[in-house]
């Protein structure tokens, strides 16, 4: 392929470090030159292709686009759009080969989760079925960290990380209350299907200081009976208990703890609430007093305290990512492999799309503790790395980080206007 420019956008839910990764493809794109033009991003995701709405990367400075790195969120915008079959909407493949036409785009980077590895499969099918060449390489990203075939998922660890330190710390305020006050405290964190987020709240427990916690996970399905007996027992002992609960848990029938009836623009079921359903079941049952918390944006947005294994992480899956498109790579996304724990130690290497899109990873049985209301030592080997180590942003004289806002140059348009249906 002779040199193009290339589409980058970001996609879904944002983390801490999907900025990261970003930088990690602009950064690489701007070393080859040769192969690649400029890097346009996409406002607003996939959204960004299909209205035109292009941010020209060139004109952000070196200095901005490192600041990518320790800045949280999408810095270019994401979304929640997955595109339809080319046999259900050939229009929107048609306004895409149109747009990248229009600019001379031959690389397409997705950001994002399952679904955007969906959408990225689709795109680099265009080249195929409607004679149009375009490389396009998924840049993995999830905080649910069920994407198949890569270790973990970038976006993960740091809200691992997040999650055990608020359950450590909330532990110790709840402790120091209970005499005469509250006695459990519920956390609510995200994870839909897979239970990796709620998992990491067992980590504030170590063989050294242990702290009463019981995890409610989407993998195990809800009893009522055992989750009280285990909660009670707890506060007999210890005098107070935390509970880690994700707001994927489900009833015995599958309706979800905390189902409000919406769908997202992805037709999955809107959650929210599983967090004072619990509490206020403790309260009724049991009868302690109890205080309840939904980390919800918090957690995917703590910069602040993000995994250096995370960060580090997100940067080499958006530079290898660039590395494999102008080698020619086509329908691919960089996975994470693990050489070992003791000392961490991973690798890059390169997975088929066509195995990582629609599949979603759970976590295995033999990280569930035989109750259901732990993890074993199986799984805290595995999570324990991806918290490992701190990288944190630059702080101003007024006590903030210093984060970076972009100029958000748009590239002038060039195509007729286009409604998405």
């Amino acid at each position: 392929m002779s040199k193009m420019n290339a589409f980058y956008a970001q996609s879904g839910g944002v983390t801490a470090v999907i900025n990261a990764s970003a930088c990690g493809v602009i950064e690489t794109a701007r070393k080859h030159k040769d192969k690649i033009g400029k890097v346009y991003a996409g406002a607003s995701g996939i959204i960004g292709a299909l209205t035109e709405e292009l941010i020209d990367t060139s004109k952000e400075t070196k200095t901005t686009i490192a600041g990518l790195r320790s800045t949280p969120s999408g810095a270019f915008g994401s979304c929640r759009f997955k595109l339809k079959s080319l046999e259900d909407n050939k229009a929107e493949y048609e306004r895409l080969i149109e747009v990248f036409k229009a600019h001379n785009i031959g690389y397409f980077f997705y950001n994002g989760g399952g679904d955007s590895a969906d959408t990225c499969l689709k795109i680099s099918q265009i080249g195929k079925k409607m004679g149009y060449p375009i490389t396009a390489v998924h840049v993995p990203k999830t905080v649910d960290n069920d994407l198949p075939i890569t270790d973990n998922c970038p976006g993960f660890g740091s809200v691992a990380k997040y999650i055990a330190i608020s359950t450590l710390e909330a532990s110790y305020d709840v402790a120091s209350m209970c005499k005469t006050s509250t006695k459990v405290f519920v956390l609510e964190v995200m994870g839909r299907h897979a239970g990796w987020i709620a998992a990491a709240g067992a980590l504030a427990s170590t063989d050294d200081h242990e702290i009463p916690i019981v995890v409610l996970f989407p993998e195990v399905k809800f009893n009522q009976g055992k989750f009280l007996k285990n909660v009670n027992a707890k506060v007999k002992k210890f005098g107070y208990c935390t509970v880690v609960v994700s707001e994927g848990v489900a009833w015995p029938n599958g309706k979800f703890l905390a189902e409000t009836g919406l769908k997202d623009a992805f037709g999955h079921s809107q959650l929210g609430g599983a967090a004072p359903v619990v509490a206020e079941m403790i309260q009724a049952k049991l009868g302690h007093k109890y205080h309840w918390g939904v980390a919800d944006y918090m957690q995917r947005a703590a910069r602040h305290i993000a995994s250096k294994s995370d960060v580090d992480q997100a940067y080499a899956t958006g530079k290898a990512a660039v590395e494999y498109a102008i080698k020619g790579h086509n329908s691919v996304m960089p996975a994470i492999k693990r050489i070992s724990n003791k000392p961490y130690r991973w690798k890059i290497e390169m997975a088929p799309l066509s195995k990582v899109a629609n599949v979603e990873k759970m976590m295995p049985k033999n990280f569930i503790s035989a109750d259901g209301f732990s993890i074993t030592k199986k799984c805290r080997e595995y999570l324990e790395p991806l918290i490992r180590g701190e990288d944190y942003p630059a702080y101003g004289k007024n006590g903030l980080p210093k984060y970076v806002q972009l100029k958000r140059v748009m590239v002038k348009k060039k195509c007729p206007n286009f409604k998405i249906k």
